[in-house]
């Protein structure tokens, strides 16, 4: 892979023609129905200024530009946002799949020492530049498979050192991309002995620490019964906004025990997983504001029941796409093919996946300035092999995705492209 700067001067309007087809959602979070209301473009044309799209439509009427950049008649997409990864960690998880996929049952598992625990054993030895330096790569293959933002997680640390060098180590990569990075404390299982206390500490330590070092911008919490009860979940989002830090939540991955009500209740972000989730659960969603986001890496992987995404739509809920990028559950490095997944293993139609994997990828994390290619939105897009946008969801094992551009509104715009072979 290789990355070249467009051009020098970041005043500069750059014309983008060539476009075969121009496709997009409306801007901001689509809900039920409208997440299949797409707008394309045939023949199409885009005009980018100080890295935000100025204007979009025909090629024939295209305003007056100072460079002219010709895609070469392929289709064009806002790219994509992972809103749940857990790119952050150290050793692997190899041993655990081998067993499981001979049988063994995952408490077996953990009782000889592996599972979660042990990615928090080696994750917790590993030095702030370990973490950068075993991260770059997953995030780089995630950008490149077009996502340019990217939400990051703590959680495999549990002691509360090894987890703000998690989140420091987010820093740092945050320089060393040109993917945005945003960094989330994720509280993931309780420790062993003295849980109130870790609680309390969690509440009045760790997440004021967090915020007042500005080392993430939400707290996730895994709402389940082998971790956080709901009423310690209500602890920690009331910790987190009394810090003024955003909320999300793991909840229904195996069972639904009330998180995903709470989440809505208090106006989450979003909840993520929702693979057990009921009809109760649908509801909720569907009558909120809060994003749920599906991850299908973990179905495949795991073998789980997919999650309702079909049924959240009907619902009038806004539905969201992540790889959930892990050692353990889901290692999966590329947005667009968690994308594709979804087509097949939660019943989304290809425009309806396109919208779960940009705007509402980015609702999910708080952002609405990103997913759509419209007038004032950030000029983050995706240039495909194909001239038809549809294989975007369509492809498997093949990349796509022949450029990723990403807008620096402090820099020159940047394309991220695959070297020929």
């Amino acid at each position: 892979m290789q990355r070249s700067l467009m051009h020098g001067n970041r005043g500069e309007r750059t014309l983008f023609t060539g476009i075969a087809q121009l496709v997009t959602p409306g801007v901001g979070p689509q809900r039920g129905a409208a997440m299949r209301d797409l707008t394309l473009i045939s023949g199409a044309a885009m005009l980018v200024e100080h890295g935000l799209i100025a204007w979009i439509g025909s090629q024939k009427d295209a305003p007056p530009a100072d460079q002219i950049h010709d895609l070469g008649g392929v289709a064009v997409t806002p790219a994509l946002t992972d809103p749940h990864t857990h790119a952050v960690w150290a050793g692997d998880r190899l041993t655990d799949f081998e067993a499981r996929v001979q049988g063994v049952p995952y408490e077996t598992i953990l009782a000889q020492g592996g599972g979660i625990r042990s990615t928090m054993r080696s994750t917790a030895a590993a030095t702030v530049s370990d973490l950068v330096a075993l991260a770059l790569p997953r995030i780089q293959a995630l950008l490149h498979s077009g996502a340019t933002t990217i939400e990051l997680k703590s959680g495999y640390g549990l002691d509360f050192d090894a987890e703000i060098r998690m989140l420091e180590a987010v820093r740092l990569l945050q320089t060393r991309t040109a993917a945005t990075l945003l960094p989330t404390l994720l509280l993931h299982v309780p420790p062993a002995k003295g849980r109130a206390e870790y609680v309390q500490a969690v509440c009045q330590s760790l997440i004021p620490r967090v915020a007042n070092e500005k080392l993430a911008t939400a707290v996730d919490v895994f709402c389940e019964r082998e971790a956080f009860t709901v009423d310690e979940t209500r602890q920690f989002f009331a910790a987190a906004r009394l810090a003024g830090l955003n909320i999300k939540l793991h909840a229904d991955q195996f069972h639904a025990i009330g998180g995903t009500e709470l989440a809505c209740e208090l106006g989450a972000l979003s909840v993520d997983h929702l693979e057990a989730s009921t009809e109760a659960q649908i509801a909720a969603l569907g009558r909120s504001q809060t994003v749920a986001t599906i991850l299908p890496g973990v179905t495949l992987h795991l073998g789980l029941l997919a999650a309702p995404a079909r049924q959240l739509i009907d619902a009038g809920a806004c539905v969201s796409i992540g790889t959930d990028l892990n050692p353990g559950s889901s290692p999966l490095y590329s947005a667009q093919l968690a994308l594709a997944l979804s087509v097949r293993l939660n019943r989304l139609t290809p425009a309806e996946a396109l919208t779960a994997a940009t705007v509402n990828a980015a609702a999910a994390l708080g952002l609405e300035d990103r997913g759509a290619l419209s007038p004032g939105q950030r000029a983050d897009f995706l240039a495909l092999h194909s001239a038809d946008w549809r294989d975007l969801t369509y492809t498997l094992g093949a990349n796509p995705v022949r450029s990723v551009f990403v807008a620096r509104r402090e820099q020159p715009q940047q394309e991220v492209q695959e070297q020929a072979l």
